[in-house]
């Protein structure tokens, strides 16, 4: 490809409403261009880096043994009836009608249509397991689309599924999804690292995430990790042992006291002269509109997925100073955030009023919780005498860097993740309310056991900039670079720089490297400053110097300049695609 052909066109800045590093590069660089919030146009580069990754995966996901098929990106609201996800997913499905009036949605996920799919076609235990997979378009209505194609509307994913007639026959599938994923990541440059997840809208018992580990503000989830053991999780699924701390108030007696304008743990913690860890906190939370009080230990966080998925919910935020004021007024307290208890609370409208503790709190002797009256608290307070321990006792704390590991015991580690792929054990999720059975050797109809696995095609592509980049560009690993070399002729008007470039650049092709020559009469400058920042793996830079017979030879990844013949670096390019 001629550079002066290319379709391709960089930027002097970065965009204005780019926020991390990959958006930034690939916008900047001629790679995505903006259409609408959250949906991109991926040009010429963008799509010869997609199309990379899209053939590694079919390449490894055919080597294990699943097989290709498309489905449609529109989907009937009759399938999502049936699995009972249609009023449930929530407002990131897209919903539509047609001419008809019939009810749609473009899809961000195709359980229920590989399910219907498979209840049609594989009749008998004779024809499983089974795995079938897809690259296509999805689209998620996502709230706040941002960080480019990190959280898009509009993401070109795989997604496979599998079909078992039992869990040793998933478990055995999933293994091998997992090598799968394992050898697919390491060919696209990306080194991740899988830990357990929350399997989400999605659903199932087990499931993985595959973890870009970065540094980046990308990253989008905190990892905990164990460096003693192989224990990797999520921060919406990891678990951890606590250090010892104080959990006894220490209180003689149990008395309501005066708190005036504490308003937090630290106040109140100040104020009485105790630890936070003997204060039994309550939060407030609308989960799918229904009010729901979360108790946990004054030292410690809710992590709100854990919450979510601990009352079956799917959606999730904290409730307004209005709603709380409400809610009190309603139960007949005055109170506001800061001084909520969960005694004497029922409802909320239609609602009744969920009550949540967290396991941390069990434990608490002689403790301090707030009565739903503003400026007062109870100290000394104990379960079972003044306060009653709800009924719902689950894990719902954010684990902590330097908690101990769940499986060794060690201290833990955080870092930032970004997600490339994903995969779940679904077990009878969608093929038992969607009647999707099979004969077994007995003649008796069971459902499917299903597994579930996805790699983000374009999110993978993001993850790699946000993994391998400088200050000047993108540094493509070699495998998924739109091109293998950029040849530079340092002045276009130079006869000998221009035959010299060329002779390299029809010898590269001939070779089945895939070669740019940069052919514009600019400045040199310019063009380095453009191959930099597109991220080619190697430049050979045809200068002065070839009149003494010599190139410079340039590895993107390190920027380790090398004098040497042109035929030394034709070779070295050869044997390094190759």
């Amino acid at each position: 490809m001629k550079m002066s052909k290319l379709f391709v066109q960089t930027l002097r800045e970065f965009p204005s409403d780019a926020e991390v590093i990959s958006h930034k590069m690939l916008a900047r660089a001629g790679y995505i261009r903006k259409l609408t919030s959250g949906v991109y146009n991926y040009l010429p580069l963008m799509w010869r880096v997609l199309k990379k990754i899209e053939n590694i995966v079919r390449d490894e996901m055919d080597k294990a043994g699943a097989q290709e098929l498309l489905m449609p990106f529109v989907q009937p609201k009759e399938l999502w009836e049936e699995s009972g996800r249609w009023g449930a997913y929530g407002a990131e499905l897209m919903r539509l009608q047609d001419r008809h009036g019939r009810e749609m949605c473009l899809g961000p996920t195709h359980e229920e249509i590989i399910t219907s799919i498979a209840r049609d076609v594989l009749k008998s235990y004779k024809q499983l397991p089974v795995n079938l997979y897809q690259i296509q378009s999805k689209f998620r209505d996502e709230r706040r689309p941002r960080f480019g194609l990190l959280r898009g509307r509009e993401f070109i994913m795989k997604d496979a599924y599998s079909f078992s007639t039992s869990q040793e026959e998933l478990d055995k599938e999933y293994q091998n999804m997992w090598n799968a994923y394992t050898a697919i990541f390491k060919r696209c440059g990306l080194e991740t690292k899988a830990v357990q997840s929350d399997s989400g809208a999605i659903g199932g018992n087990v499931s993985h995430e595959f973890m870009v580990i970065t540094d980046t503000d990308a990253g989008e989830n905190d990892v905990f990790y164990c460096d003693d053991c192989d224990y990797a999780a999520n921060s919406n699924h990891a678990v951890s042992n606590l250090p010892k701390s104080i959990i006894d108030g220490g209180y003689k007696e149990a008395k309501i006291i005066d708190t005036p304008n504490v308003h937090s743990i630290e106040e109140l913690s100040q104020f009485l002269n105790c630890a936070p860890s003997v204060i039994c906190k309550a939060l407030v939370y609308i989960v799918d509109k229904a009010p729901v009080i979360a108790l946990i230990r004054g030292d410690k966080t809710v992590e709100e997925t854990k919450l979510m998925n601990a009352v079956g919910g799917l959606d999730i935020r904290i409730a307004t100073a209005a709603e709380i004021e409400e809610l009190m007024n309603e139960n007949g307290f005055n109170a506001i955030a800061g001084f909520i208890g969960p005694q004497g609370l029922k409802k909320y409208g239609e609602y009744d009023v969920k009550i949540i503790a967290d396991k941390t709190v069990t434990e608490l002797k002689n403790f301090v919780i707030g009565i739903n009256q503003t400026d007062k608290h109870l100290v000394g307070a104990n379960w079972g005498t003044e306060v009653e321990l709800p009924a719902q006792v689950e894990d719902l704390r954010l684990v902590e860097a330097g908690d101990f590991c769940p499986q060794c015991g060690k201290p833990l580690k955080v870092t930032r993740g970004i997600e490339v792929g994903n995969i779940f054990q679904l077990g009878t999720k969608y093929s038992k309310p969607m009647n999707a059975v099979y004969l077994d050797a007995n003649g008796k109809t069971q459902p499917y056991i299903m597994g579930c696995y996805g790699i983000g095609i374009s999110r993978t592509a993001a993850a790699a900039v946000e993994a391998h980049h400088d200050e000047w560009g993108i540094k493509w690993p070699i495998a998924i670079a739109p091109y293998h070399v950029d040849i530079v002729p340092v002045s276009t008007q130079d006869e000998t720089q221009m035959k010299v470039a060329n002779e390299i650049y029809e010898k590269l092709l001939d070779s089945g490297v895939e070669a740019v020559l940069d052919d514009r009469n600019e400045r040199p400058g310019v063009k380095f400053k453009d191959s930099d920042l597109i991220g080619f793996p190697f430049r050979i830079t045809v200068g002065k110097t070839i009149t003494d017979g010599q190139v410079e030879f340039v590895i993107r990844e390190t920027n380790e300049k090398i004098s040497m013949t042109p035929q030394e670096a034709i070779q070295k390019v050869i044997e390094t695609v190759k």
